[in-house]
């Protein structure tokens, strides 16, 4: 099995769950029929499936939208926890890895709210403890008084030089979104070196991350096509993927949406991805281009998943899918908080 005994009776078991709790996640029909709910009856439909205890414990303090975002996040990272202590051996040390991406989310937003000087439980309101750093770990981050003090609390994790770095130049401008790009590629740069470092079953999860950077960074191009923003932006995009950060580059100096598009096309290999580019020529919303390149992203995965069967790859999917039920879930009933029309929110949805 590609570097997984197939013998593996834990391994076989933890792959054969996480497929038996994908089959447990929010079906398209479902989302369809919220479109078309007000924010209580919303409310009362998470209510009636896998968020029930969470929407039940957190009823008696939360209401409306707090509720809401309070019960995804727990049930979220509850679920995530779980999945960590179901997975054995090599699955669980690149589970683990993968899902320190939460650290990196979890710390940009407490850093954010923290130089804006909003309150520790409003913050802690949208934080999602699924990483290394636990709901102990991001209270005592909350507690901290400065952007500077949460970092100097953060001495000791990997990312922290990067964090040292970089804090300054984001407090100055006021602006994290060079601070959390670069958290990023280092984020992913660890990823590769797990996947190449000679454990088993590396092979495969590689190929994952190449894809998720590959995806990533196409998503930023179009990003900044959008923005006409055609200076050097070598910086700006995640090496390790089937793209070098100089073809990336090249193509970014093309202005021309169709031009763009074409230019990327002849770059690609993978049909799927190809057929996506050509469905979003006419896409002018930025967040639809996304959205199409995050459904091509997450339906070759599940081909790759196929493939191997009893991998890190079964474990990936079902993350994944279980984020965007959250992020669907969430878009939903902020969507609804605003009046936003059910047709407006699908456009957001990744179904």
């Amino acid at each position: 099995m590609a570097g997984i005994s197939s013998g593996s009776a834990q391994y076989i078991y933890a792959c054969t769950r996480l497929r038996v709790r994908r089959s447990l996640l929010i079906p398209r029909e479902d989302y369809l029929r919220m479109l078309n709910m007000s924010l209580p009856e919303i409310t009362r439909f998470i209510g009636e499936t896998n968020y029930r205890s969470e929407i039940d414990e957190l009823g008696t303090s939360f209401s409306g939208i707090d509720l809401v975002e309070e019960a995804l996040s727990w049930n979220l990272a509850k679920e995530y926890q779980s999945i960590l202590e179901l997975v054995p051996g090599e699955l669980k040390y690149f589970t683990a890895s993968y899902l320190r991406r939460w650290d990196i989310q979890n710390v940009v937003t407490i850093l954010r709210g923290k130089l804006q000087g909003m309150r520790p439980g409003k913050i802690k309101e949208v934080l999602i403890p699924a990483g290394r750093l636990n709901k102990v770990a991001l209270d005592r981050l909350l507690a901290e008084e400065s952007p500077e003090r949460v970092a100097e609390a953060l001495k000791g994790e990997r990312f922290y030089p990067i964090l040292e770095r970089e804090l300054p130049r984001a407090i100055e401008t006021g602006s994290f979104a060079h601070l959390e790009n670069e958290l990023y590629k280092g984020y992913y740069a660890r990823l590769l070196a797990d996947a190449t470092g000679g454990i088993k079953g590396g092979d495969i999860f590689r190929k994952y991350i190449e894809l998720e950077i590959d995806t990533r960074n196409i998503q930023n191009l179009f990003r900044l096509q959008a923005g006409r923003v055609h200076e050097d932006v070598r910086e700006l995009m995640i090496p390790g993927g089937s793209f070098s950060v100089e073809e990336l580059q090249r193509l970014s100096t093309v202005e021309d949406r169709d031009e763009f598009i074409d230019a990327l096309k002849r770059q690609v290999r993978m049909t799927p991805l190809l057929n996506t580019l050509e469905s979003i020529r006419g896409k002018s919303a930025i967040h639809e281009i996304e959205v199409a390149l995050t459904r091509v992203q997450l339906e070759q995965m599940e081909r790759m998943s196929k493939r191997y069967p009893f991998s890190i790859l079964p474990i990936l999917v079902y993350l994944e899918e279980k984020k965007y039920e959250v992020a669907n879930l969430r878009a939903l009933a902020r969507g609804k908080e605003v009046g936003l029309p059910g047709e407006r929110l699908q456009g957001y949805l990744v179904m």
